[in-house]
């Protein structure tokens, strides 16, 4: 299957790199994460494009063929464009269906208001990525249970730090007296192309610059030291973060597509 969308073009790859793998099916590609089951967009089946009316239920009946034992419902949809408009079908099952905006930058600025004050810095010691699970934990949606995702968050991590050990990229944070306050990966998704991974902040950390000054920092990092000429970024259209983004030089240039039904 041909991957079109920068979205999935760059999330593939970097789960690659993370030791998931990939099955073609002859209409679509099954997406495993063995060593993180809990994964949701780990674990999900991507398709070519939205399927046409009537079609829901062979979707959702190729994840369940695929993934018997899944709690969740994972679908993407290939392609640089689309709307919710495509996926009315699957709301009206009673599905979540979301367009998030794939950002790009070919060149960066500081943000109108950096924050001085905190240390910018890669995460290196084991207490910094144990800070980086809790943050994780902190920022998980209020449905989502604690210890569950506590097993995802962990997992997750230490997925993420092995990237790092193989020279893939960097996992990055804002400190304050030692205390983790924002983070976010960068890796090489491929020559030139690099994507960011996961942009958190703590709740009680926000609006004081931390995420647009992180940006930019690990945007520089990603232009001088991994020889990127596009950085990739994907955000939820209608979360408040897309300003940050926003105003050190990304731009929206695609949206990408998916389905999801969470643990009951």
């Amino acid at each position: 299957m041909r991957i079109t969308s920068l979205g999935y073009r760059t999330d593939l790859a970097l789960l690659e790199l993370g030791g998931s793998v990939f099955e073609q099916r002859p209409d679509c590609l099954v997406v495993r994460t063995p060593h993180n089951p809990t994964f949701w967009w780990g674990n999900f089946v991507l398709f070519p494009q939205p399927p046409d009316s009537g079609d829901v239920d062979r979707c959702v009946g190729v994840f369940e063929h695929e993934f018997p034992d899944a709690h969740h419902l994972a679908l993407g949809f290939d392609g640089p464009g689309g709307s919710l408009d495509d996926l009315a079908e699957f709301t009206g099952a009673g599905l979540n269906a979301e367009v998030s905006s794939v950002m790009t930058a070919h060149d960066v600025h500081e943000p109108p208001h950096p924050n001085r004050s905190a240390e910018y810095r890669m995460l290196d010691s084991d207490d910094d990525w144990a800070q980086l699970v809790e943050l994780n934990v902190v920022n998980r949606d209020d449905d989502q249970d604690e210890a569950g995702h506590r097993v995802f968050a962990t997992a997750k991590a230490a997925t993420s730090r092995q990237l790092v050990a193989d020279g893939h990229g960097a996992w990055f944070g804002a400190f304050v007296d030692g205390n983790l306050l924002s983070t976010m990966g960068l890796f090489r998704a491929s020559s030139g192309l690099a994507r960011f991974q996961a942009v958190e902040t703590h709740p009680d950390a926000r609006g004081r610059g931390l995420a647009g000054t992180l940006v930019h920092h690990v945007s520089r990092y990603g232009f001088d030291s991994l020889g990127a000429r596009t950085l990739v970024m994907v955000a939820d259209p209608a979360y408040l973060a897309i300003r940050i983004y926003r105003s050190v030089g990304f731009e929206t240039t695609e949206h990408q597509l998916q389905v999801d039904r969470r643990p009951r």
